[in-house]
């Protein structure tokens, strides 16, 4: 099954976080590890890793939003898994 991959909560104070950049794309293989985004929030910048190998397979949160910590802005799994 997909995993989800959320928006991080960088500190103990941090409610929401920006989407910078994604960099990554849909359909891509990466490794755990691996800097898939990056995100702002009111105190720092940060590259989110990828915590599991797989493919990207789908991509919610766009460049630009706002959005609260532990929202799902995306899954990762296996090439040809269904994404709920």
């Amino acid at each position: 099954m997909a995993s989800e991959i959320i928006m991080p909560k960088a500190g103990m104070d941090m409610e929401e976080g920006t989407i910078v950049k994604w960099l990554v794309e849909e359909g891509e293989q990466v490794d755990t590890g691996d800097p898939i985004l990056e995100i702002i929030t009111d105190k720092v910048n940060m590259e989110v890793e990828a915590e599991e190998s797989g493919t990207i397979l789908k991509i919610i949160g766009e460049e630009g939003a706002v959005l609260p910590v532990f929202t799902v802005i995306g899954y990762i799994g296996e090439e040809g898994e269904e994404v709920p």
